[in-house]
């Protein structure tokens, strides 16, 4: 089995190294790559996910559709498209980035530290999870999503709930999405 690495970072998102992602992950969490995707259907829906019972990050919390780390020389793009067929074994189109991000959250001991660029995709299909990743999914009316990490954020990732205020603000994501749904 091949071992996942890690890119580490400065806070200006310059490389300054590698470790495994075996390793990378507990109290105190270097800087890293990462990305956060957020895949919506032709009805406006958000595709979201348990994470699996076995991640060492967050297990059995509800987030966004894929999160992932690019590998070494993968850019992101390229690591969105691969952690989509990973974790939940399909291929979305119109990937797009929206926005920067950088957060730092720590969970049962566990601290997230990443520079994590939010992207958005469109997916219409059935979706056949890696339950090794994912222990669970479900599709949500976008609206519906925004009010319930609102009203209920302890039950969504930390980096999930801020991510979804931004999404909600973001004049070019919401032109997007109101695309989508008018193409139905």
């Amino acid at each position: 089995m091949i071992q996942e690495l890690v890119v580490l970072v400065d806070e200006m998102d310059n490389e300054i190294g590698t470790m495994l992602k075996s390793e990378v992950h507990g109290e105190k969490t270097p800087l890293h790559r990462a990305f956060s995707c957020f895949l919506f259907n032709s009805e406006g829906e958000i595709l979201l996910q348990q994470r699996s019972s076995l991640k060492k990050t967050w297990p059995l919390i509800w987030s966004n559709s894929c999160c992932g780390h690019p590998l070494p020389g993968e850019l992101r793009s390229e690591a969105v498209k691969r952690r989509l067929d990973d974790e939940l074994n399909i291929e979305a189109k119109d990937i797009r980035l929206v926005s920067s991000y950088r957060y730092c959250f720590s969970r049962l001991g566990v601290m997230e530290n990443e520079i994590c660029p939010i992207f958005i995709g469109f997916y219409e299909g059935d979706v056949d999870f890696n339950p090794d990743e994912v222990e669970e999914i479900k599709w949500m009316p976008f609206e519906n999503f925004v009010t319930e990490t609102e009203i209920n954020p302890q039950n969504w990732s930390e980096w999930c709930v801020e991510e979804v205020k931004i999404l909600k603000n973001d004049t070019e994501f919401n032109l997007w999405l109101n695309k989508i749904k008018a193409q139905n």
